[in-house]
């Protein structure tokens, strides 16, 4: 057996696991994460009603007034905030226990880059809402306020609407942040390679576009705010390739060399 194979089989104290002990090391796993997942939603629905007045500070701020128009409304707020809240906080956990499964079977460098990917992917994430959080929802905000000045209409606006909308913009923001870890990913496992993202560049400029009037609210301001942020991290995402492919290809060459030698 080749010492791949025997990494991929290797015990705990040393030994080969066999397909039951992977099947049991698995399910342990998973049904931890289900656990914490669920003691996340419960911690989450715990803090929902601060979270909730923290976003309805953010509006108040901008004039803006709240309403619920269903006796449920409220609660499906808070559940909604707890479940987003519980996945979040989750995710770090499960990332763990998956290169943990995976790790025996990893080489020492591929071990490090899966722990190197997890980790700037969390903060990727957290950048990303904290940029939604600080810049993009209270230029919105006030835009869309901005636009009933000199009218006799008043803001009103429904809790669950607002929640979800201000969910939604964090979740966008943050998954658009990991674009930079995920290219870089992919090129790693030479899925993608620098030269296609620059010669595809304004078809994937045109793509971003159509991209954020989907996953936006119908105004062009949210797709520019979108849009934007998303441009200029494809063009970082062609540069860490650059940089990446630069470094890994003498290894690779080593490698090759050495495999033909030997």
């Amino acid at each position: 057996m080749s010492r791949r194979n025997q990494a991929d089989t290797a015990a705990p104290d040393g030994g080969e696991m066999s397909l039951t002990d992977h099947l049991k090391e698995l399910r342990s796993r998973v049904a931890f994460c289900v656990a914490f997942l669920v003691i996340a939603v419960l911690v989450c629905l715990y803090f929902a009603p601060q979270l909730v007045e923290l976003f309805t500070d953010m509006g108040m701020e901008y004039d803006y007034q709240f309403v619920y128009i269903a006796p449920q409304e409220l609660l499906a707020v808070q559940l909604s905030v707890a479940a987003i809240g519980g996945l979040v906080i989750s995710m770090p956990v499960v990332c763990y226990h998956a290169y943990a499964f995976c790790a025996p079977g990893l080489k020492r460098t591929e071990r490090l880059f899966f722990l190197l990917a997890v980790v700037f992917g969390t903060l990727c994430f957290c950048v990303g809402v904290l940029f939604a959080y600080k810049i993009t929802v209270p230029f919105m905000l006030y835009f869309f306020m901005d636009l009933s000045v000199g009218t006799d209409i008043a803001a009103s606006v429904s809790i669950q609407n607002y929640v979800n909308f201000l969910l939604t913009v964090f979740v966008v923001f943050g998954a658009v942040f990991e674009l930079p870890v995920l290219s870089v990913l992919l090129t790693r496992l030479g899925l993608l390679k620098s030269q296609w993202l620059a010669k595809s560049r304004k078809v994937l400029f045109v793509l971003i576009f159509l991209l954020a009037a989907v996953i936006t609210p119908p105004d062009v301001l949210s797709q520019i705010m979108v849009a934007v942020p998303m441009m200029a991290l494809l063009e970082l995402s062609v540069f860490l390739c650059r940089v990446c492919e630069k470094l890994w290809r003498p290894r690779e060459e080593k490698t090759e060399a050495a495999a033909e030698n030997g």
